[in-house]
């Protein structure tokens, strides 16, 4: 393969032009329409009137946890722990998230050369009308890995959830490019509507556009929704460092699809559009997994970032054989749903499965998320990017929208 070069997906994003807040109204923002190479714009109140006919679109229902944690040794020192996942890597967010004295979880860890060996990190926060202790212990140090336990101020074990614990303790995690403080409206407006699962460390903020009057009017108008689970990682935020965009590490994020999900993209005959690019890399997935057990691979529901671009063409199935065989995977298993964990890398020169469009908000330069959109539109991505660059669209995750159909 030949090299993709970093500097080709560059461009100039002025500081004034990322929207540090979101809008008073989420369908205000406005939207950029890409449609076979020819651009309009629109209000996103009217995507349900821009749809193709007979849509499907996909939503991704994952909720954002407050997953930065802060703990002050004796000494004045501040320790971040900003949550990952749970350990082990392939148990299940929404069930960790309900665990009861203590949980284990992989970290990102800020100031960690202060934390010692053996010390453990106390807070202490009020849930109703108690006081609970939280302790923090390394598990594992050298992956990272820490053990949160916690108890009421008579050292009985907490009955409070996991889930229950973040939404006192913890801070929302908004991206870094924001460069701003979380504020407590951040709670609300940094969460879709539709957001159901708890598990993800940042927003799906494709979704964010969206109010219950446009799904309201995308139900009058017979688009049809779909909507599966991918827990987004902190490493959506990862900057690609190598010149050579193919060298770049891909992080692995877990995604949910119930047999429901699988039904009905078996049973849709029209486009199916995704909402953000965890929609879409969850969507492309399933087409992988389905391959994977077709060809009676290893862990079928591992996808690493170079899977689909390592089987010959002439060896791949359609999108219907695919998708039926991971439905036939849980019926033979008497499952409800399917847990997978995938670090696909959409780039150009990767082929679409099973997506026909994509909802999407406008990403930061040089980020793999440039590079699906790159891989979806083709080189029109310049031509996309500098049409809202000169019409004062608002970029990144509280920014404006487009809908990108080829």
């Amino acid at each position: 393969m030949e090299e993709l070069q970093l500097d080709d997906f560059q461009y100039d994003l002025p500081d004034e032009r990322i929207a540090r807040f979101p809008l008073p109204q989420r369908d205000q923002s406005r939207l950029l329409e890409y449609r076979q190479g020819k651009i309009e714009h629109h209000v996103f109140r009217e995507l349900p009137d821009r749809l193709p006919e007979n849509s499907l679109l996909v939503f991704n229902n994952t909720k954002v946890i407050p997953a930065r944690l802060h703990f002050q040794r004796q000494t004045g020192a501040t320790i971040e722990l900003f949550l990952l996942n749970p350990v082990p890597a392939d148990r299940l967010v929404s069930e960790a998230m309900q665990d009861k004295n203590q949980s284990i979880w992989q970290c990102m860890i800020g100031n960690r050369k202060r934390w010692k060996p053996g010390e453990v990190l106390e807070q202490e926060i009020r849930i109703h009308d108690h006081t609970v202790l939280i302790k923090a212990h390394w598990h594992d140090a050298g992956q990272s890995k820490v053990r949160f336990e916690w108890m009421q101020d008579d050292e009985t074990p907490g009955e409070e959830s996991f889930a229950a614990i973040l939404h006192e303790a913890g801070k929302i995690p908004l991206p870094p490019y924001l460069n701003r403080d979380v504020t407590e409206a951040d709670r609300e407006t940094y969460q879709t509507v539709y957001s159901r699962i708890e598990g993800a460390v940042a927003a799906p903020t494709a979704g964010l556009h969206f109010t219950p009057e446009v799904l309201a009017q995308l139900a009058r108008k017979g688009i049809q929704t779909e909507y599966l689970t991918l827990h987004v990682g902190a490493g959506t935020f990862q900057p690609i460092k190598t010149s050579n965009v193919r060298l770049h590490a891909m992080h692995s994020e877990q995604v949910v699809y119930s047999r429901q999900n699988l039904q009905n993209l078996l049973m849709h005959t029209g486009p199916v559009i995704a909402v953000g690019t965890t929609s879409m890399r969850s969507l492309e997935s399933l087409y992988w997994f389905g391959v994977r057990l077709l060809k009676q691979e290893p862990e079928p529901f591992h996808l690493d970032q170079k899977y689909a671009y390592s089987v010959s063409e002439n060896d791949l199935p359609e999108k219907p054989e695919a998708v039926r065989a991971v439905l036939n995977y849980l019926e033979k298993t008497g499952q409800d749903q399917v847990i997978g964990h995938t670090g696909i890398y959409c780039m150009p020169g990767y082929r679409f499965r099973i997506t026909n469009g994509l909802v999407t908000n406008f990403h930061q330069p040089g980020s793999t998320l440039i590079l699906l959109v790159a891989a979806f539109v083709g080189e029109n991505w310049r031509n996309i990017y500098r049409e809202a660059l000169e019409n004062d669209y608002r970029f990144l995750s509280y920014g404006d929208s487009s809908l990108l159909l080829p």
